[in-house]
């Protein structure tokens, strides 16, 4: 399935020992010294850090989504996940993005658990990201495993790469949204979508 498949990989990963000594290189870089104390452990935990953060390049969203149920007595409403909190990093500087993903979604005979949904948002924010790529990944996923009547996705973050150098503006949010099928061709249907989800409600708390 197009857009689904995992990010293709080196055809030899580095060994833990390797990262950790790429770490090193770094903190000597910027010009300090990896065997004094407070930095001596610290390759082994930047590595294990790594490893949360990016642990999304190891899971398939696709599996995640496949097991569907089928016995909802014809609901054919508006299923709506919204203020799921999501931590990402920026491909371009390895900066955090924090935010907050809204899903949602017009079934078409069959639903999916919503912790689903959930695990689905942190599958592709565990990886170097875009939030613009991010936003357009999380519902091409939804629409072509459980192919529904539209979906709708909104993702609001902030992004340290622009808080934390560069300019410097704190408390800018971004928001992205991506509207499929009914929510795309339908205004009331993406009305009641953006306004069930709040555009700036949940990062304005």
């Amino acid at each position: 399935m197009d857009g689904l498949l995992l990010p293709a990989r080196a055809a030899r990963s580095p060994s833990r020992s390797e990262a950790e000594a790429a770490v090193r290189t770094l903190l000597r870089w910027a010009g300090d010294d990896p065997s004094r104390e407070g930095l001596r452990d610290t390759p082994s935990r930047v590595v294990r850090a790594f490893e949360e953060f990016f642990s999304g390049y190891g899971t398939d969203p696709v599996a995640l989504l496949e097991r569907t149920f089928e016995e909802v007595e014809g609901y054919d409403e508006m299923v709506v996940l919204r203020d799921i909190r999501f931590e990402s990093h920026c491909e371009h500087h390895l900066a955090p993005i924090v935010g907050v993903a809204h899903v949602a979604y017009l079934p078409h005979g069959r639903v999916v658990g919503i912790s689903k949904l959930a695990r689905l948002v942190d599958a592709y924010a565990r990886r170097l990201q875009i939030q613009e790529r991010m936003t357009a990944e999380i519902a091409g996923a939804i629409e072509r495993v459980l192919a529904p009547k539209g979906v709708a996705v909104a993702i609001e973050a902030t992004h340290h790469c622009m808080t934390t150098r560069g300019v410097h503006k704190p408390g800018v949010t971004m928001v992205t949204t991506r509207l499929l099928g009914a929510f795309r061709e339908n205004p009331s249907t993406r009305r009641e979508f953006l306004a069930l989800v709040g555009a700036g409600r949940a990062q304005s708390r």
